[in-house]
């Protein structure tokens, strides 16, 4: 069986090379890194909160996330310096790999009324951001144990020179764009 990683160098970049006029393999676009940010507003009141969204975040991406904590203090927000705010993972190689083919395969074709995502949600910089509303939708969570829904926030990072070239990345890789109205 070919992972996902080896099917990206197999398959993709001929396909790439072609669409593109690169003489270089490694001027074509790639994926450097994917980052999973997952937030916890409860975290700061209840360890146990804490502690279900870790196992939760790791059930997701099957490697142990970083916990990110408040810099400073914000009174409007009533955020005191050092509370932890979000878990966030960094994926890369195999992984990261595995990570998109289920994401784009098998999480997003679960969403409500799914008619694609968004073509503008690109950065300065080429890279693909998107949230999604509900754990639930990732099959490694178990239904009976969730005692709070929570958004997991995508980012994919791609190395190319425009926006259009991380678009034709992301098609290629079985991205589901919205189609346009004509």
């Amino acid at each position: 069986m070919i992972n996902s990683k080896t099917k990206f160098e197999v398959e993709l970049r001929d396909k790439l090379k072609q669409l593109l006029p690169k003489h270089n393999i490694n001027a074509l676009p790639h994926l450097s890194k994917v980052v999973i940010n997952y937030r916890v507003t409860d975290g700061r009141d209840s360890a146990e909160a804490l502690a279900a969204a870790e196992t939760e975040i790791i059930a997701i991406t099957g490697q142990k996330p970083q916990l990110c904590k408040s810099k400073k203090s914000i009174a409007t927000f009533k955020l005191r310096e050092g509370e932890p705010l979000a878990y966030k993972v960094t994926l890369r190689g195999l992984r990261m790999f595995q990570f998109v083919e289920k994401l784009f395969n098998l999480v997003l074709p679960r969403l409500r009324d799914f008619k694609g995502l968004p073509n503008t949600s690109f950065d300065q910089n080429g890279n693909y951001s998107l949230t999604l509303k509900d754990q639930t939708y990732f099959p490694e969570i178990n239904l009976d144990k969730i005692n709070k829904i929570r958004s997991v926030q995508v980012t994919l990072n791609i190395i190319a020179s425009s926006k259009d070239e991380s678009k034709m990345l992301l098609s290629a890789l079985g991205f589901p764009f919205e189609k346009e109205a004509k």
